[in-house]
């Protein structure tokens, strides 16, 4: 009862609204005028204390303890490179000790079919091995990653270019199509991680192009009975409005069409065993096309999709685009527009240089302002993840954090639209996830969270109550915080657990 009245007086204030040796980061300022007035917040510059915080909160999943002395001894200008060109990062040789069982991360997808169909056959039941491998390595790279920022890229650009895991081949393409996909064009040329989601097996079969073909031809269905098989729009679609131009990008029906006739041909080998990528001539539409304006010749053949990749990548809407939703996902839900146009002119000038695009975000005033400090609202996936490092828990299975991000809303890889999750805050703030929230808190707190452990010595080390809360959240708590930690009577796990599931902690 006492936690239920505790909750209740924080949830309101939630719904309505150190060592410093280093230095602040300069970054200049904003011309007066440079924003409408709605934007006045991003005027006002963090203080250097607030700086280190926001860093860790933004840039992060979420600090460990320890990790805020860390970054200024090490200065924030040196950490933020360092964050940009994670090659120079040495990785968490416990992740890597953790990620070793998870043999099927490793596997090609024709290997992975072989396993899934061998524990079929064995009469195992539940999750396909691949699918709790990959989801099991999401959480630990989360909690455990050297690379943290990498890894905050990993989870935007995967639901940029969102893969459905439950539709049928899919559960074997996935982990290769983040592996090999995703991953390695974090910090790359926007062109190279378009032409590689475009030709991955993974989104050509959740996307439907793998069976586009021209309109004229009939293939053989599996059954062996003869069937039309045509123009499938689904990836010209999603390519124009989510992966490149933007739903506003200017584009209409009429270039849907043509785009996905520029993609007929562009399938998948036998895909029910984990086939690989391939163009069939045979399959494609070789009549010529027009794509916002641009003429795609007749008789292109495979180079059709390239010419259309090319000219989407290269787009000024495409500029907006990636730039608004990275500085939805990293500054705030509604980004000042001087911001926005900056990243868009970084990405033209430097054809689509993401890790340009990024630097010019991360340089800005607006980025370290009062109007991004704490103004988006964590995930599940996020809070999940940021209580276990907040908490320095060790974790032996992540099935039963997975289990917890589940209940609070975001099954990991399983969001079947291809928006992919949303990081706006109004996705994730009712009273009902909330709650979940809070009790997730305090299981995770008190050790009733199932492969999970918190050692929470250093909790009860403390003799104050508020310096529990302290070293959770890097700063006192708010008032109505303090008051149910005041009401619950100062035990340190429960002091621990309201304060993971506080409002303070919910933002970032």
């Amino acid at each position: 009862m006492v936690v239920a009245k505790a909750f209740g007086s924080v949830l309101g204030f939630f719904l309505c609204g150190a060592l410093l040796s280093a230095g602040p980061l300069k970054t200049g300022k904003l011309k007066p005028g440079a924003n409408p007035p709605n934007y006045a917040a991003f005027n006002r510059p963090l203080s250097e204390e607030d700086q280190l915080r926001h860093a860790l909160d933004r840039l992060t999943f979420g600090p460990r303890p320890g990790d805020l002395e860390r970054l200024d001894q090490m200065g924030l200008k040196r950490w933020l490179d360092e964050q940009l060109h994670p090659e120079k990062i040495a990785e968490n040789s416990l992740l890597i000790e953790k990620l070793s069982p998870l043999t099927s991360l490793n596997l090609a997808p024709p290997q992975t079919y072989a396993l899934y169909e061998s524990e079929k056959s064995a009469g195992q039941k539940g999750p396909n091995p691949a699918a709790r491998d990959l989801i099991d390595a999401k959480i630990l790279r989360a909690i455990y990653s050297n690379r943290q920022f990498a890894e905050l890229l990993d989870d935007f650009w995967f639901n940029h270019f969102n893969v459905f895991l439950n539709k049928g081949a899919d559960r074997y393409f996935l982990a290769v199509y983040e592996r090999d996909t995703i991953r390695p064009h974090l910090f790359g040329k926007f062109y190279d991680l378009l032409l590689a989601t475009a030709e991955s097996p993974a989104m050509l079969f959740y996307l439907d192009n793998w069976q586009s073909a021209g309109p004229d031809l009939a293939v053989r269905a599996p059954n062996n009975k003869r069937a039309r098989r045509g123009l499938n729009e689904n990836y010209g679609r999603e390519l124009l409005e989510l992966h490149t131009l933007g739903v506003n990008g200017g584009y209409m029906q009429k270039d849907v069409i043509e785009v996905a006739r520029c993609f007929t041909g562009w399938t998948i080998r036998q895909p029910g065993k984990g086939g690989e990528f391939f163009y069939s001539d045979r399959l494609h539409d070789k009549g010529a096309k027009v794509v916002l304006g641009h003429v795609i010749p007749a008789g292109g053949g495979m180079k059709d999709g390239l010419e259309v990749l090319e000219i989407l990548a290269h787009h000024p809407a495409t500029a907006h685009h990636i730039s608004l939703e990275l500085a939805q996902r990293f500054v705030a839900d509604d980004p000042p527009p001087s911001l926005v146009n900056r990243m868009s002119e970084t990405f033209l000038k430097s054809g689509g240089d993401l890790r340009k695009v990024l630097q010019t975000m991360l340089k800005s005033p607006e980025f370290w302002s009062e109007g991004a400090y704490q103004a988006k609202v964590k995930t599940p996936f996020e809070m999940v993840v940021s209580a276990v490092r907040a908490a320095n828990a060790n974790v032996d299975s992540a099935n039963a954090l997975a289990g917890q991000i589940q209940k609070l809303g975001e099954p990991l890889y399983r969001k079947i639209e291809p928006t992919g999750y949303s990081s706006a805050n109004t996705e994730w703030i009712n009273s009902a996830s909330l709650l979940d929230r809070m009790n997730f808190a305090l299981a995770l707190a008190q050790n009733r969270v199932k492969g999970v452990h918190v050692d929470t010595g250093s909790w009860e080390s403390q003799r104050d109550p508020l310096q529990v809360a302290r070293s959770i959240l890097g700063a006192l708590p708010g008032a109505q915080t303090e008051a149910a930690i005041e009401q619950q009577g100062g035990a340190p796990n429960m002091v621990a657990g309201l304060t993971l599931g506080s409002p303070e902690f919910q933002r970032r």
